[in-house]
């Protein structure tokens, strides 16, 4: 992640090119071999018109220096590996960097044009399964289109032994392309979230979010309810129709963004018991995002005059979204934007009528204690409770000191007192 990415894990760049090989590993090898040479116009040639305008030579410079600046010097790229999802190839290219590794996820298209560009966090080694003694097992579990333009979505579903109705929850994740376990960099707390839940009897459904399965959807202009709220809603949809989960107990589970758009989620739904939100901001989006790199400049105790520069063109940038519905800010139109700042996540919780418990960490950096207050100010009442934990970051991992992005470059895993949390929560709903 870059700085002026802090609220979104990862880079998402969409572009098409000529088709000049048929092999995808070299087609993706050739554009990051332009853009370790810095020849950024001759990439930007290779873009459709319609992202020449939204990543132009000077934006893609930008991004792609950024990484050396937070990460060091580049070094070796891993070996590429390829697959198909949804009739698209994807290639998968480790990158390494002094302090980190990354990795670039581009998709093809059967014309051997780039539909999609992702620089992430390098993914960890695949997850072991669970124990054959764990108390629940794990199964493939598809998420529907919610209309026909759309694709189903993988998922996983972690499902209590025994023959139910269990309760059950569905994930929803934050900002960002997010895969099914919210991995960033060795931590996949939505993983974390979904076993620990399913071994107290609770079923978790996670599945990989549209932006991330599906890039090639969001070339154009999109809302927040075509990137998390409709899929969201047909999860729970389908969920419900499972046969052995209790429909009268499907609760949603939204972290950070996701915990944000809950209430908006529940409102469309109507099949839910209950919210649980974890680390939600209750304040306008594009000035959480102003604090985090603000935040993240000072770290070492002062800002120079290149980060001030940086802090300055990002309130420009900011300020210009607000006001021009077609103007971009991280690769994101202006109405995705004024869109998300529209949403008052209070008055949308408060509205559901259903039961709410809230969690927060007392080093998260991105969602701050002026989130937590105006949530406790602004849900009164027996049905709301309220869960503070001094040492947790964003993603619900112990540490200590000042939070960073670069902690969540170090393993760890949500704290067993939080997951427990939640399943007493649920288990005590009527």
């Amino acid at each position: 992640m870059t700085r002026l990415n802090a609220w979104i894990a990862g880079t998402l760049l969409a572009f098409s090119s000529t088709a000049f090989a048929a092999d995808p590993a070299a087609l993706a090898t050739r554009l990051l071999d332009q853009l370790d040479a810095g020849r950024y116009s001759t990439a930007e040639a290779m873009f459709s018109p319609q992202m020449k305008a939204a990543v132009p030579a000077d934006r893609l410079k930008a991004v792609w220096e950024s990484l050396t600046a937070q990460l060091g010097a580049a070094g070796k790229r891993g070996e590429a590996r390829t697959s198909e999802e949804g009739g698209y190839r994807i290639v998968i290219v480790p990158l390494d960097y002094a302090n980190g590794q990354l990795q670039a996820r581009i998709a093809f298209d059967e014309d051997d044009r780039i539909t999609g560009f992702l620089v992430q966090p390098a993914a960890p080694p695949p997850a072991a399964a669970p124990a054959a003694d764990a108390g629940f097992s794990e199964q493939a579990f598809s998420v529907p289109a919610p209309h026909s333009a759309k694709a189903a979505l993988p998922g996983t579903l972690a499902l209590p032994k025994g023959p139910g109705p269990f309760p059950a929850v569905v994930l929803v994740h934050g900002s960002g392309p997010q895969d099914r376990d919210e991995t960033i960099g060795p931590n996949r707390p939505f993983l974390d979230l979904a076993r620990g839940l399913a071994a107290q009897g609770i079923a978790v459904l996670r599945y990989d979010k549209r932006t991330y399965a599906r890039p090639q959807e969001f070339n154009g202009a999109f809302s927040i309810d075509d990137e998390t709220t409709d899929d969201a809603v047909a999860a729970v949809a389908a969920l419900a129709g499972s046969p052995r989960i209790d429909p009268d107990h499907i609760y949603v589970l939204g972290h950070s963004q996701g915990g944000l758009l809950a209430g908006r989620i529940a409102n469309a739904s109507g099949k839910i018991a209950g919210l649980v939100l974890l680390a939600a901001p209750a304040r306008p989006i594009l000035d959480l995002l102003a604090e985090q790199n603000r935040y993240m400049a000072g770290l070492d105790g002062s800002i120079s005059t290149a980060e001030q520069a940086q802090l300055d063109a990002l309130t420009a940038a900011i300020a210009t979204v607000r006001g021009d519905p077609d103007a971009t800010l991280m690769n994101l139109p202006g109405r995705f934007w004024q869109q998300l700042e529209q949403v008052d996540p209070v008055a949308d919780a408060r509205s559901t009528a259903l039961p709410v418990l809230l969690l927060q960490g007392g080093r998260d950096f991105q969602v701050i204690d002026a989130d937590w207050q105006r949530w406790n100010q602004g849900l009164q009442g027996e049905r709301y409770q309220f869960r503070h934990y001094p040492t947790l970051n964003h993603l619900g991992i112990t540490g200590e000191g000042k939070s960073s992005l670069e902690e969540y470059s170090r393993p760890g895993h949500v704290e067993q007192v939080l997951i427990g949390d939640i399943a007493r929560w649920i288990k005590t709903r009527p």
